[in-house]
């Protein structure tokens, strides 16, 4: 079964960017719809982009829309996402998850704090 490791989080500068990883082991996430979510304290977790397994169509809420971009480096077995024009109120945990068909699995998250 895929596991999921997220990495690059950690303090940035309001107006700043951030790039994330997903990373799997122990399976090919290829085969894996991916999406990013994020938990913002006292706010429900939200999605923050998804992209399909074969890479060729991604999604952005509105809320997200222009200001990230998700990627998939197949060699790597890793799905990207990049966060541009960071503010406070995106401070919050991010997480990866991969899911296909009845499996859905989650990473540990990676903490991302927007501070002056």
């Amino acid at each position: 079964q895929v596991r999921l490791v997220e990495s690059g989080g950690g303090l940035v500068q309001p107006g700043g960017s951030a790039i994330l990883s997903c990373t799997a082991s122990e399976s090919d996430i290829s085969t894996y719809n991916v999406g990013w979510y994020r938990q913002i304290p006292e706010n429900q977790r939200e999605l923050v982009a998804h992209i399909s397994a074969n890479g060729e169509n991604t999604y952005y809420p509105d809320t997200m829309r222009g200001r990230v971009s998700i990627f998939r480096d197949s060699a790597k077995n890793t799905v990207y996402l990049t966060m541009n024009r960071l503010q406070c109120a995106d401070t919050g945990v991010y997480y990866c998850n991969a899911y296909r068909g009845g499996n859905d699995i989650w990473g540990q998250g990676t903490q991302v704090t927007v501070t002056s």
